[in-house]
């Protein structure tokens, strides 16, 4: 019988060999029976066969299930041994009710058990014999950006160049080889400090490690209290510091000897690296810091210009021409010739790979660092992507707190309470100064009298020729004191006129930048608006089942293709995933008789893909025995049959 896609039969032999089909069929049956049967199918078949059409819908070339409404292949039919594929609303149908009753978390957790029992059981005892060779993990983040009409966390997505987007944030977990052994699916505006100890402790738990101890993460987890938690739980954390946390070479302590690192092609030294010291401070801990290790790198194909901040601004005009000779300085005459400025002062680029552990080789810690674009960056890229990790499913959302907004109501709270609290000093002051503004001008005005009184008095005297009498004295030293307290209280009371003006002042500015301050609360509720959350339940179970199926990918790479195909990615192996040709069914084999590629080369390999999986002698989910061979080409001719010629 011709078929379409009897390639991926053996992926199908792969999920059933590694156990993924009895995790998946195992934990689905645990949730179910945990009081949500009802939301489920009664048939555990129809549960098994909807499984395997979510997990293998890339295979099939469909990114989510709504391209099932147009799908007329039978691939999928023939993965779950059906005449035709499911239809649209009856996956659809079958995942919502996944979502609704929570299999996501078991299933997270099955996933990490199952990933950690394919790449790593075997070889826990010898590492745990070997502490030097400690299996070094990588942790990353990658938003996908997710179009909506509401308002929903955002994010930079660095995939659109760094925008701010709505968006949903994934942390992925990879070890040394590149293999990807969780995901977890978060809100877009979480950062990455704050979803890895989560993220590491889960894994832990899952799967009974102790400590995933050594560490890779990427700049965007530099901060000193995030560095500070893993290393007291006793991680040894790898990243970079950022640039505006050093300025050169002297912010570093105890720089070793400079050692070659990288070369070009023509054998030159492009990158040196040399052993350092870096204490970093910690915020919320004023005068403690944090000791790091450093492997400090000199990259020689990116220059700095060196900014010369010695000379004055009257020494500028000068520079220009201090390389010239005396006699080639005069610009002024006509016979001067221009020639070429002295090149500016560099210096190569510096990267400071940083790490929380007591000692550490400096080459060693630079290329454990860089190996995470291998590792972690190209895996995402080669498998996870191509499987359309960037699709969202599922956009039912919540209402929740809108902190930016939180935040800015706070701000305006604040200064809100502040500004009533000057209005309300300014009107006590002006009160006061008011109630005392009566009685010291009757003050004065008694004052005034006493004054006029006492000057009557004196130019009586002095017009009977009486002033040099020893009561005229008296009275003319009452009246200068008379003269100066009057002069006084009109100073002081013309300074409390003012004051009562600048307080006026002081008063209206508090009022009206309080009205102000009002107008922008006002118009903070008019145009707020409500931010909704997204249920990530729906992503994360299709997030898991990709991570689950670039693991097979990975695996059946690994062991049945040969060696010039063992650092491919998904995208050069779904050709042969999607063979067609014919199949023979018997009780005890099931033969797949593939139709050859015209390409020579990938005719050659799938020949050697079906020898190493008939060695293998791989059995599929019922037991029968998978038999792979390379068909004949089918030929055709552009003007029909030949005639016959005889």
């Amino acid at each position: 019988m011709w078929q379409e896609g009897i390639g991926s039969l053996l992926l199908l032999a792969a999920a059933h060999q590694t156990g993924f089909l009895a995790l998946l069929g195992t934990t689905i049956q645990g949730v179910a029976s945990a009081g949500c049967r009802s939301l489920l199918p009664l048939n555990v078949a129809v549960v098994e066969r909807l499984v395997l059409t979510l997990l293998f819908l890339p295979v099939a070339g469909l990114a989510r299930t709504w391209d099932l409404r147009t799908y007329t292949g039978t691939l999928l039919a023939l993965l779950t041994g059906r005449g035709c594929a499911y239809s649209y609303a009856y996956v659809e149908q079958f995942l919502s009710r996944l979502a609704h009753t929570g299999a996501d978390e078991s299933l997270t957790d099955a996933v990490a058990q199952w990933t950690w029992a394919l790449w790593h059981e075997e070889h826990i005892q010898e590492e745990q014999e070997q502490e030097e060779h400690r299996t070094v993990f990588y942790v990353d983040g990658h938003r996908k950006a997710v179009y909506s009409d509401v308002l929903v966390p955002r994010g930079p997505v660095g995939k659109l160049g760094g925008k701010i987007l709505g968006c949903r944030e994934l942390l992925v977990l990879h070890d040394q080889e590149g293999h990807p052994l969780l995901a977890t699916t978060h809100r877009g505006d979480q950062h990455l400090t704050m979803g890895t100890p989560e993220l590491l402790q889960r894994y832990e738990q899952a799967t009974d490690l102790v400590h995933l101890d050594y560490l890779v993460v990427d700049r965007e987890g530099m901060a000193a209290e995030f560095l500070w938690q893993l290393h007291a739980e006793g991680r040894r954390v790898i990243t970079l510091l950022r640039s505006n946390q050093y300025e050169d070479e002297g912010s570093f302590t105890e720089v070793g000897e400079w050692l070659p690192w990288r070369s070009d092609r023509s054998g030159t030294v492009v990158c040196e690296v040399a052993a350092a010291r870096f204490q970093l401070p910690r915020p919320t801990q004023p005068g403690q810091s944090l000791a790091l290790r450093v492997a400090l790198i000199r990259d020689w194909r990116k220059l700095i210009v060196c900014e010369d901040g010695t000379g004055s601004k009257a020494d500028e005009g000068e520079r220009w021409k201090a390389d010239l000779a005396p006699d080639h300085q005069q610009f002024w005459e006509p016979e001067w010739q221009a020639t070429p400025a002295p090149p500016a002062p560099t210096r190569p680029k510096l990267i400071p790979v940083v790490t929380t552990a007591v000692e550490a080789d400096a080459v060693e810690l630079a290329q454990t660092y860089f190996r995470r674009w291998i590792c972690q960056e190209n895996a995402i890229r080669d498998w996870l992507i191509p499987l359309n990790l960037d699709t969202n499913h599922g956009y039912a959302k919540e209402p929740v707190v809108n902190s930016e907004l939180v935040k800015r109501r706070r701000v305006l709270e604040k200064r809100l309470a502040h500004l009533h609290r000057l209005a309300a000093e300014s009107r006590k002051r002006l009160r006061q100064i008011h109630a005392s503004d009566p009685a010291r001008e009757q003050q004065l005005v008694g004052w005034e009298q006493r004054q006029q009184a006492l000057l009557a008095q004196v130019t009586a005297l002095e017009t009977s020729g009486q002033s040099s009498e020893p009561a005229f004295l008296a009275i003319k030293a009452q009246q200068l004191e008379t003269e100066w307290e009057v002069h006084h209280r009109r100073v002081l009371l013309e300074a409390l006129r003012v004051a009562g003006t600048g307080e006026l002042k002081r008063c209206e500015q508090s009022c009206r930048a309080l009205r102000h301050v009002l107008r922008q609360q006002e118009d903070l509720r008019t145009y707020e608006r409500e931010m909704r959350e997204l249920d990530n339940t729906k992503d994360q179970i299709m997030t898991l089942l990709k991570v689950g199926l670039a693991n097979l990918g990975m695996w059946v790479r690994d062991h049945y293709f040969g060696e010039s195909y063992q650092s491919c990615g998904w995208e050069r192996l779904v050709p042969f995933f999607q063979l067609s040709g014919w199949v023979t069914a018997t009780q005890t084999e099931v033969r797949l008789d593939f139709s050859p590629f015209n390409h020579r080369g990938m005719g050659r390999d799938l020949q050697e893909l079906c020898q190493n999986v008939n060695n293998s002698g791989v059995l599929l989910p019922d037991g029968r025995r998978l038999v792979l061979t390379v068909g004949q080409r089918r030929r055709g001719y552009l003007n029909g049959p030949l005639a016959n010629t005889g």
